[in-house]
């Protein structure tokens, strides 16, 4: 459906849908590397992640898939970490995990590869900014396996032989917070990728921990900085799982975050050029819910899902925290 979408949508670029043969030839690449294709249907989708502004529809997954499916915690923060920070980071992540939650980071320097070895034992995921076969930095590829080989995860959303490039680490940032109930911050300077993995990690409704450090350390400044803006104040692990545990019942999926019902628009009927201005009409510059639309247009939530995937095929539609979107101005 996606090249009638585009020219939809008023777009003269031309999407080229690649044939059955390149796909399997795809899979079996992803085979021969021992990975497969976990898609946003299938069961072992993270279910978490289904619930964030543009999921990504198709995660490359080598590992135990099974670990998607599990609470799980994400832990962040720097990359020049002190000796102290990562013993704090490995402790919590260890005491975390042995309570049943999967800790989740960015296989980084610092605080994610501490992070990442004090919860191998109890299952860990790791998210590539690259391409599976491409993990960054190279020396934590052996992590990787040891990662694999203890019965946790390794997961991109970019495909094989993709080399990260510095746009692509906010990407997967989005992955590291969407993915978990929770998010712990140990060491961030003021200015960091750990502060904005924190700040995505709010926009999404997640609880979000920091560990406090030195007035004096500029790695503690993010931190410190978080806890001021209400963080949930972390010297120990039970501080993250008595924050957590009520959100959960006897399955993975919490409580006060059930999954949204999605339009199923592969039953629904085109819309028409009427129906389809009616919804460019309701956008502007100014964020909006999507269900507001839904109630000025009149229209099916379908039909309305459907306008705005194809404006968002061709780069006129912004989407904001919490379900809201925006028209851009037209290329």
């Amino acid at each position: 459906m996606l090249p009638g979408l585009v020219q939809s949508a008023g777009s003269r670029r031309i999407v080229r849908i690649p044939d059955e043969s390149e796909i399997l030839q795809e899979m079996d690449h992803a085979a021969g590397f021992g990975a497969r294709f976990v898609c946003i249907g299938d069961p072992d989708y993270p279910p978490l992640l289904k619930q964030v502004d543009h999921p990504p529809p198709v995660l490359a997954v080598i590992g135990d898939e099974a670990i998607l499916r599990r609470p799980a915690i994400s832990v962040v923060g720097a990359r020049n970490a002190s000796i102290n920070g990562t013993k704090i980071a490995d402790s919590l992540a260890a005491r975390i995990g042995r309570e049943g939650y999967a800790i989740i980071s960015g296989l980084a320097r610092g605080i994610d590869t501490a992070a990442h070895r004090g919860g191998i034992d109890t299952g860990t995921i790791g998210v590539l900014a690259g391409g599976l076969d491409m993990p960054y930095p190279p020396e934590n590829a052996a992590l990787c396996r040891d990662i694999v080989n203890k019965g946790g995860a390794i997961v991109s959303e970019m495909p094989f032989g993709w080399q990260p490039r510095a746009q692509d680490f906010p990407r997967r940032n989005r992955l590291v917070a969407g993915m978990a109930i929770g998010l712990l911050v140990v060491e961030a300077a003021k200015r960091s990728g750990s502060l904005i993995t924190a700040r995505l990690a709010g926009e999404m409704g997640r609880l979000v921990f920091a560990v406090p450090g030195s007035p004096l350390d500029p790695r503690a400044g993010g931190a410190n900085g978080l806890l001021k803006d209400g963080a949930i104040l972390t010297t120990e692990a039970s501080d993250v799982l008595d924050a957590v545990r009520p959100l959960y019942g006897d399955d993975s999926y919490p409580r006060q975050l059930p999954l949204e019902e999605q339009a199923d628009l592969s039953v629904a009927a085109p819309p028409q050029e009427d129906e389809r201005q009616l919804v460019v009409e309701a956008l502007g510059p100014t964020p909006v819910e999507i269900d507001e639309i839904i109630r000025h247009t009149g229209l099916e939530p379908a039909q309305v899902q459907m306008v705005l995937l194809e404006l968002d095929l061709v780069g006129r539609l912004e989407r904001h925290s919490g379900g809201h979107v925006s028209l851009l101005a037209s290329q």
